[in-house]
C-alpha cells in the first residue's frame, strides 16, 4: 500500500497551483491548515473511517466544522476528497501545501526547542540571528524541552544548531570517551 504522503502529494500540488493562480497563498494556507486541524481531530478521524457515514455527511461535517472560514474553492476540494475517499489525507495535504508555500516564498520552518519557555519578544529577537546563521528567511515554532537543561536547539530542515547545555555535556562525554 502506498504511503499517505505519496497519495496526498498530487492533491497538495493541485491545491497549491490553484492558490498560486488566485494570488492569495497566505489566505489559502490558513484555510488549508484549518481543514488539516479538523481532519486530525480524533472525532473527525473516527467519522472519516466509519463506513456507516456517507460521503455527503462527511462533507457537511467538514463544512460545518470550518464554518465560513473556508471559501468556495476549498469547499469544492472537500467534496472532491470525499468523493475519492481521501478526507483522511487532509493533515498530510496541509503539511505539503505549507512546505510548497514556504519554498515559493523562500522561507523555511525553524523548530526552536528551549529548556525554558520563550516569550514572543525573545523569539522576535532570536529569529534574525538564526536567519543570518542559516542564510534563509525563517518561520519559527517554539517548544519546551526541560531535558536540555539550558540554552536552545534549532532545527531547520536537515540542519541542527545545538546551543544547549545537554548538547555541550554530550559533546564533552564523547570527547572524554575517545
Amino acid at each position: 500500500m502506498a504511503e499517505s504522503v505519496t497519495i496526498a502529494r498530487p492533491y497538495a500540488e493541485a491545491l497549491f497551483r490553484a492558490a498560486k493562480e488566485s494570488g492569495n497563498l497566505a489566505k489559502w494556507s490558513e484555510q488549508v491548515a484549518l481543514l488539516g486541524q479538523v481532519a486530525a481531530n480524533p472525532e473527525a478521524r473516527a467519522a472519516v473511517g466509519d463506513p456507516n457515514v456517507a460521503a455527503p455527511q462527511l462533507v457537511d461535517l467538514f463544512r460545518s466544522a470550518c464554518g465560513t472560514a473556508v471559501g468556495t474553492e476549498l469547499a469544492n476540494f472537500i467534496q472532491l476528497l470525499s468523493n475519492n475517499d481521501r478526507l483522511g489525507l487532509l493533515p498530510e495535504i496541509a503539511g505539503l501545501y505549507e512546505s510548497y508555500k514556504q519554498a515559493e516564498e523562500g522561507t523555511k520552518q525553524a523548530e526552536i526547542v528551549s529548556a525554558f519557555p520563550i516569550d514572543d519578544n525573545q523569539v522576535k529577537a532570536l529569529v534574525p540571528q538564526l536567519e543570518a546563521v542559516f542564510k534563509t528567511k525563517l518561520e519559527a515554532a517554539v517548544s519546551v524541552d526541560p531535558t536540555l537543561i539550558g540554552g536552545i536547539k534549532v532545527i531547520v530542515g536537515d540542519q541542527m544548531l545545538d546551543a544547549s547545555v545537554r548538547g555541550k555535556l554530550d559533546a564533552m562525554a564523547t570527547a572524554l570517551n575517545n
